[in-house]
């Protein structure tokens, strides 16, 4: 039984009738051809979505056109030709063959937030004030003869979509992008008729808005996603918000998408971890108080939090943006009552928004077929074969379960006596509790599909002789690094690992943080959060530098928020019963008292085994850590590709 009603109840938006309310959230996907027509790899994706049974799919932006913003290598869609329509009909056909129903997101373009490097236009924006990217380049202010043309190419693009055979369409009016510029007065400094009060600064959304209502007609539903509040000063407030939204639905439109941020707080654009579940409730819950249209809540959306919403009527609809990357097949779970087989989303914004941002086509730390739907189908093995997986971390688990699938009689062993491996300790911290359901995710998976799985079982070469395996999985993982500094073994010294297992090993509340990557500042922010005074020091210039940009502006404001003291540039010269001595880059020694020191140095691979096993087995493959300490999502995809490949 579906512990999940609300989702599944009759809901429309406009004359629109859907089948439950959950909307997959746009992202941009980078799949496009270069002259941005939609490809065979879109179509993968969305249909697989589709068939997983999304009430609603949402594109990533779609540009209306580009002669005033053109930026080559964001591999964007387009939307702003007739010759489109037949990339788009190709699409929407495909997503109607599985029931689905999908809108296209319109966007006038990135305005002061656009590529300042890959641009080949100049940085406009709603006034001449300086380009996100460089401030020291001033973006040009638009004619309004050019504002004039938007509202034509929105009215046109809408049409387009329309015509190859979209559901609805979506206005990209948040996350301070141009049409958002526009709106607001932080951004907007014009002195004609698009600046100045708030019935000028939404002036040119009412026109477009208006203009693609009066292309499309009265039964084609629109959508306007909205930021709520910007983070900023100076930004938007809730009730200028609200305004807005109500003037935008007397415009035109037939539902309001709710979030919050601009690139100044990109954290509220793409939630991170330690901003907890649903965190973007309020925007939608406010903005429903303002109108009479549906209202869509998105923002580290889980099915739990998303039934409460919908049952305290703070929303009429849930948008799950990177859970569905994660797991396509989340409304169809969530349905027939099987939560406990949903995929995670863990959150880290590495392969999803960090690829992105580094302009490469989309992936997904959990789940590797994402964007190569076609490339990864697993099919039956012609003779399966007995397989031994070595090592219960995530790249074990994901190979184990992969080789399973294609047919393979799998045998897993972990040395230690519970599965997960490094994630366990990651996974510790309350804000990373999506690790902990990865693992419960694996687990199911283990048994679902058939692994045999042995814990407590230390593998020797002469272990896997008396197994005599076909093909073998090594991923040992990796241990602890332990430099050579004086007071190392000292009994105040604790592994970062040893830690987070056994949390009666921290004694004291001043605590020091030995190294400042991702897993020593996650210890310190837990570690701080339950009251403890606690420093970071790192011998790098800056903490965390091999996080993506999004999580790791979130982490660092969420250290300085707890008072973490952040010492980066120093190196340490001795652990003491009584602190570190370190110093910094021009030689000056300081001693920083501490209590309990934590060990977070880095890791480095256990591959005792690999040179034994080349001599013996025929066909292995070594993955994960064991090859090289790597993120979550790097020994995932190693673990798939493994098994795939078997």
């Amino acid at each position: 039984m579906s512990n999940f009603k609300k989702y599944f109840e009759p809901c429309k938006i406009g004359k629109m009738e859907l089948p439950n309310r959950i909307i997959m959230a746009p992202m941009g996907t980078g799949y496009s051809e270069p002259d941005g027509r939609f490809t065979k790899r879109h179509i993968d994706y969305f249909t697989k979505r589709a068939r997983g049974g999304a009430g609603l799919i949402i594109t990533g932006l779609t540009k209306i056109e580009k002669d005033l913003e053109y930026c080559p290598r964001m591999k964007l869609p387009f939307a702003d030709s007739d010759v489109m329509i037949a990339s788009m009909h190709d699409l929407t056909t495909a997503v109607h063959d599985y029931g689905g129903k999908i809108a296209l997101q319109l966007t006038a373009g990135l305005g002061r937030q656009a590529d300042v490097i890959g641009a080949a236009t100049p940085i406009i924006s709603a006034s001449e004030i300086p380009a996100f990217g460089d401030p020291s380049i001033t973006c040009r202010s638009i004619t309004a003869e050019e504002v004039k043309h938007l509202v034509e190419s929105f009215a046109n693009a809408a049409e387009r979509a329309k015509m190859g055979g979209f559901d609805m369409v979506e206005i990209h009016g948040h996350t301070g992008f141009l049409v958002d510029q526009f709106m607001s007065d932080v951004w907007n400094k014009r002195t004609d008729e698009y600046g100045g009060d708030l019935d000028n600064r939404m002036r040119f959304t009412i026109e477009f808005v208006k203009a693609v209502r009066e292309k499309v007609g009265p039964d084609f539903p629109i959508s306007f996603r909205l930021a709520v509040e910007h983070g900023i000063p100076g930004g938007r407030s809730i009730e200028e918000s609200k305004e807005i939204a109500r003037r935008i639905e007397a415009a035109g439109a037939d539902a309001i998408h709710a979030d919050a941020g601009c690139y100044e707080t990109l954290d509220l654009i793409f939630p991170t971890s330690y901003m907890g579940d649903a965190c973007l409730a309020w925007a939608a819950k406010e903005i429903k108080k303002a109108v009479n249209i549906p209202v869509i809540a998105v923002g580290n959306m889980t099915p739990e939090a998303g039934e409460k919403i919908l049952e305290a009527g703070e929303a009429d609809f849930i948008a799950f943006g990177r859970q569905l990357i994660a797991d396509p097949d989340l409304p169809v779970k969530m349905n027939k009552g099987k939560a406990e087989e949903i995929r995670p989303c863990i959150r880290c914004n590495e392969m999803c928004i960090g690829n992105a941002f580094s302009h490469l086509p989309i992936s997904c730390s959990v789940n590797t077929v994402t964007g190569r739907e076609s490339y990864y189908e697993l099919k039956k093995a012609e003779t399966p074969k007995k397989v031994l997986v070595i090592g219960g971390g995530p790249a074990g688990m994901e190979a184990a379960r992969v080789a399973r699938l294609k047919g393979h009689k799998v045998t897993l062993m972990e040395k230690t006596g519970i599965l997960g491996g490094q994630l366990n300790a990651a996974g510790a911290p309350e804000f990373k509790k999506e690790l902990r359901g990865l693992i419960s995710w694996f687990d199911t998976q283990m048994g679902k599909t058939g692994v045999e799985v042995l814990l407590n079982e230390e593998v020797t070469i002469e272990k896997v002789k008396e197994t005599n395996p076909d093909a073998v999985v090594l991923a040992a993982g990796a241990v602890p690094v332990m430099p050579d500094i004086p007071g190392i073994d000292g009994e105040n010294v604790i592994g970062v690992i040893d830690c987070h297992i056994n949390s009666d090993s921290i004694k004291g509340d001043n605590i020091v943080i030995a190294g400042g990557g991702l897993s020593g500042c996650d210890t310190a922010l837990d570690m701080a959060e339950s009251g403890k005074q606690v420093t970071i020091i790192e011998m790098l210039p800056e903490l965390a530098l091999e996080m993506n940009v999004v999580s790791r502006v979130s982490l660092l404001g969420k250290l300085a928020a707890a008072g973490v003291n952040m010492v980066p540039g120093h190196m340490i010269k001795e652990f003491r019963a009584d602190g570190v001595l370190a110093a910094d880059g021009e030689g000056n020694d300081q001693v920083f008292p501490a209590d309990s020191v934590i060990m977070a140095m880095g890791m480095e691979s256990d591959n005792a085994l690999a040179d034994k096993l080349k001599e013996e087995v025929d066909e292995l493959y070594i993955i994960g850590d064991c090859v090289k300490p790597s993120k979550v999502g790097e020994a995932v995809h190693t673990g798939f590709i493994a098994g795939w490949r078997i």
